[in-house]
Parts: structure tokens; sequence; C-alpha cells
């Protein structure tokens, strides 16, 4: 029986989901390429972890009543029983790698970056997709406030050597365990006695994680929050050194940032420094509300952050180690790059094109290919075409430098036509000769 046919438009990505074409692909090379040469520089060690851990990683770590955890996260059982969450984001990943391989006992800090795809089930928007594409950087083993400043530095030169403008980093500390105890109480407290003005949501986040009430984006939650107590008020002497120091690095690397109190990013795991790093930015009221009130300027967007974790370790049951990371969403700079004409990865342009003719060619061509491939002369064919016309045409497309046609004659006497596409001018050269022969005339038109 014949397998029943799909109709065609069930024949899609699934939601908040997309494929990457031609057109697009140059723009997310050209991320990958700036910010792997920018991290190179600094040290970092590429890791890449498995697309899926065991769910427990990220409910100790994330933090259970966290909105990924409770919301947004992919799990699934497979036959033997695991229970499996697809990486909502990296960090956990990472920090598990560094216990189950010992990575403590390498030279300190350990400085690593990963870039790849992520999943999270929320609700596909602009810029916001159900599989994210990331770069992330994590330095581990050290608590010196300058590697907070050297993660933000690097997301900051990246977006800079992309061609961003009026990028600003904001910024807060939610101090250590102890100080943020402190302030919960008084948060609460607080929340307490407006109960009744909190949306639904923050009604329970009450309850299960209050800190988030200051992450809520309804209108009516916004404008309680002014009125709420501030972290910053409440922090230790150590957070008060820490961040200042931090303050002082950034200004002494002539980083733009505003200092936001109510910052707290949506993760357990964070201690100390919390940031967002944002493009589109003139002041700082429009970093803060993220909004547009005058249509003529484009919006602030927020493009990545992070924050510091020195407690993530002890909580999956390594030693106590001290990390602070950060990571940059890829789907969204491709999407603002677009938007603002920035450039892609530039196309490499072949400068020569084979055109080979028959059976006797086509055993040649691709031996003879091979010798330009390790020359690092760009070349291109048309696998499958025999016309010498239709192959042509596509030489001329593709703006070629060069044609090399390789016919039966050709491929028995060991020899190869080649022609100067703009005169058309020709000769005939041995096979053997002829990646120095093209070498020597693409060095004079240069």
């Amino acid at each position: 029986m014949p397998a029943k046919r799909i109709p065609k438009e069930q024949i899609q990505t699934p939601k908040g989901t997309r494929d990457i074409l031609a057109q697009d692909a140059p723009y997310f090379e050209r991320v990958i390429q700036v910010a792997e040469e920018i991290t190179r520089f600094y040290g970092f060690m590429l890791i890449q972890t498995p697309h899926f851990e065991k769910t427990e990683i990220f409910e100790r770590t994330l933090g259970e009543a966290s909105d990924i955890v409770e919301k947004e996260m992919y799990n699934f059982r497979t036959r033997g029983g695991d229970h499996l969450t697809l990486r909502p984001e990296a960090t956990a990943g990472i920090a598990r790698a560094y216990i189950q391989h010992g990575m403590g006992s390498w030279p300190q800090p350990v400085k690593i970056y990963t870039h790849g795809s992520f999943f999270r089930h929320e609700r596909p928007q602009r810029g916001r997709f159900r599989e994210l594409r990331q770069f992330d950087w994590e330095i581990l083993g050290e608590d010196d406030p300058i590697t907070d400043s050297l993660v933000i530095r690097i997301m900051y030169t990246v977006l800079v050597e992309l061609g961003f403008k009026n990028i600003a980093v904001q910024i807060n500390s939610i101090g250590d365990t102890e100080s943020r105890a402190v302030y919960r109480k008084e948060l609460v407290a607080f929340y307490r006695k407006n109960v009744n003005t909190l949306c639904k949501d923050c009604k329970r986040r009450l309850k299960e994680n209050p800190l988030r009430l200051l992450d809520c984006k309804e209108h009516t939650c916004i404008e309680l929050r002014e009125d709420a107590p501030q972290i910053i008020k409440y922090l230790g002497d150590a957070s008060k050194k820490r961040f200042k120091c931090l303050l002082e690095f950034l200004e002494e690397g002539d980083i733009s940032y505003f200092i936001n109190p109510y910052l707290v990013r949506g993760l357990d795991y964070y201690t100390d420094t919390v940031f967002e790093i944002f493009v589109n930015c003139e002041d700082a009221s429009g970093i803060m509300e993220q909004e547009n009130t005058d249509g003529n300027k484009p919006t602030p967007l927020a493009l990545g952050g992070g924050g510091r974790y020195d407690g993530l370790m002890k909580i999956l049951g390594g030693k106590p180690t001290p990390g602070v990371g950060a990571a940059l969403g890829i789907d969204r700079i491709v999407m603002e790059m677009k938007e603002q004409g920035l450039k892609a990865a530039e196309e490499v342009r072949p400068h020569v094109f084979l055109v080979q003719l028959g059976p006797s060619a086509k055993r040649k061509s691709f031996g003879l290919m091979e010798e330009f491939r390790k020359a690092h002369i760009p070349i291109m064919e048309s696998v499958g075409k025999d016309s010498i016309k239709s192959q042509l045409k596509i030489a001329d497309k593709v703006e070629a430098d060069y044609t090399l046609i390789l016919g039966q004659k050709e491929a028995l006497d060991g020899t190869v036509i080649v022609r100067e596409m703009t005169t058309g001018v020709q000769e005939t050269v041995r096979m053997a000769d002829v990646v120095q022969n093209v070498k020597d005339k693409l060095k004079k038109k240069r």
C-alpha cells in the first residue's frame, strides 16, 4: 500500500523554527567569524556540549520556579526511562562538563566559548524563536571583577566590529546570598501590601521567586516597581566593592553603561553582577524602558546578557568555583544587521570556472579541481552539464576571471584550454602547468 501523501501545507518547519537559506547564511557566518576571531585573541577555548542534558541539571541550576523550567523547556523521556531536556542555555552544560572532566585541576581561570542552537518553548515573535542560536563565553575559576569586565568587553567589541552604533550595557548587582536574603524579605513585604495590583503571574512569583517581579513586563507591575525597594541599597561591603571595581573597569575601557537597579535576570544561579547589552541606545531612558517614543529613532534592542554565578558548581555537586558568563543572540544580531544594512560575510567569488566535456574529461576534472584547492584558488564547475554553451553561460554569470575547458581531446593529450573571460583570448596549457599558469595570470591582474 503506497504511503499516504502529506498535504503541502503540512510540509513546514515546526512553529518557532526556520531554515537558514543561502541569502541569510553569510550574515550568520560573519557573526561567528568576528566573534571567534576576537574570542580566540583573548585565549578562550572552544568546547561543544550535547544538545540535551539530564533534566535535573537545568532544574537545579536555573531554579524550579524560573520561567524557563516552568514553561519553556523541551523535556522528554527515553525508552530507557532517562529524563532529558533540550538545552535552553549553555552555562549549565558547561558547568557540568567542568566538573565531569576535572577542569578544576587545569590552570585557572578556564576560559571557554561555545556556539550553537538552544531551545525554548516561547511564544514566537520578532527576533524570538523556539530554536535560538547563541554565542557563549564562560570564565571559570576566578572571582576577580576584571573577569566580569572581560566578558562584557568581548561582547561589546564583537558588536562594534559588526558595525553597530550606540552600544550600551545595562548593569546591576544582585549581591551575594546573605544580602539577597535580607533584600528578599523587604521586597516581599512591599509587594504583599500591593498584592491586588499585581498581574496573575506576579502573584504566583511572589510566593515562589519574588525577585522575578522586578522583571515583569506588565504595565501595572512596571509602575508599581518604581516604588519597590532597590537591591543596590542592601548590598554587603564585599558586593559594593566588587560592583564599584567593575564599573571602574568599564569606564577605563570606554564602555558605555547604565545602572538599572531593577535588573535581576531570570535564573537562580546568578550572584552579584548581572548585565544586558543593547544597541540603538542614545540615552538612559531608552535603554531602561526599551520603548521608542520618537518614531524617527531606532528602538533600543537587547542582543545579549549574562552575569556571575559563584554558587553554580556547588549546586551541581562540585567544589565551590567562581564563574562568570555571557551570551549574544545570533538570530537577533542578524535581524538587526539586515535592518541596519550592515555587511554580511563576503562571498568567495570563483576566479576559475571548469568546463568539462565528455566522460574522460569528467573523470579528470575532480583531480584538476583538487590541485586548485591545494593552491587556494577558488574554482567552480557545473557537474552534470554537457553543453559547452550552457557551462560558459554559468562561468559568465559567476564572473569568473578564467575558464578552463577540458574536452575529450584535452583529456587524452593531458592539456587544458585556458580562456580569459573578458577578452576571449585563450591558449592551450599542459595540465601539469595549468595551476601555476592561472596563478601567474591572476597575479598580473591584481
